[in-house]
């Protein structure tokens, strides 16, 4: 089985080419839990299984998260395996993905450098405080696309500060809140003095912090727009894994599209050879 390992901003994804491979769908699962492993095997945050599709787009994007759950949408995923397409022959400079959750533009900046229209925002609720372990948090709710990828969105003074023990409980905890019906990512946030943003997002699926989250920039772009604390149209932010730019437009049906744009990277090609991997 031949496979690409790409990151965008430290957010790693392998990328296997199912109109080649020719992989059940009931098997995917099976196979990103496998081939995700961090010792095991390849290691990634998440596996997308490029496939035929009888849409209007190029392909189609099965993303699986690492410990085998299957995923709505992944914006940087999206931005890789944009430029997966690209590279491979499959598409051109723009291109129409089709996800779980609808479907996705993206658009080729540089040799390096991809952008994608996230799914639209179909559930946003600005104030949706939530309590953990006796501290209540300012929180705001996104979820983008239908089905929707739920996202939380928490100010968070102390991300600078606090212990990665401390901050990975509090994430956990949230991720699987009593008020979230489906769970939901968790982007924590805070605003230094210079004005710039700084953000870690807890995934879901990955049950972990993760270097980068696009869909999670995002929905934090999105909502300090929304709220009024940036103004303007562009946000920037900065995760542990690099920097990704929200620009924020509202189209003719007065809703709001959210343009996710970052670096990306392809770091290796190979065939796996997993003795204990069946497929």
């Amino acid at each position: 089985m031949k496979f690409t390992k790409m990151h965008g901003a430290g957010n790693d994804f392998i990328i296997i080419n199912n109109m080649i491979q020719k992989i059940p769908e009931e098997k995917f699962s099976t196979i990103a839990k496998s081939l995700c492993s961090r010792r095991l095997s390849i290691g990634a945050d998440g596996i997308m299984f490029l496939d035929s599709t009888k849409s209007e787009a190029a392909y189609k994007m099965h993303f699986f998260n690492s410990d085998g759950s299957k995923g709505e949408m992944c914006g940087n995923g999206a931005r890789c395996i944009c430029r997966y397409g690209f590279e491979k022959g499959l598409s051109g400079k723009k291109q129409i993905v089709e996800t779980i959750s609808g479907l996705i533009e993206g658009t080729r900046i540089d040799e390096r450098r991809y952008k994608v229209k996230l799914n639209k925002p179909t559930v946003f609720e600005i104030d949706f405080p939530l309590e953990y372990d006796g501290t209540k948090h300012n929180c705001s709710y996104v979820e983008l696309g239908n089905p929707g990828l739920p996202h939380l969105i928490v100010e968070f003074s102390k991300l600078h500060t606090l212990d990665e023990k401390k901050l990975y409980d509090i994430a956990k905890g949230l991720r699987k809140h009593k008020m979230l019906s489906k769970g939901a990512n968790v982007n924590l946030y805070f605003i230094d003095d210079k004005q710039e943003i700084h953000a870690k997002t807890f995934e879901r699926g990955v049950e972990d912090f993760t270097l980068a989250c696009g869909t999670g920039a995002g929905s934090i772009g999105f909502t300090l727009i929304k709220k009024g604390i940036i103004k303007g149209d562009e946000v920037r932010i900065n995760m542990p894994g690099g920097i990704l730019d929200i620009n924020i437009k509202e189209n003719n049906e007065k809703y709001e599209e959210i343009f996710l744009t970052g670096p990306t990277n392809i770091v290796c090609e190979g065939i796996v050879l997993d003795e204990d991997l069946s497929y």
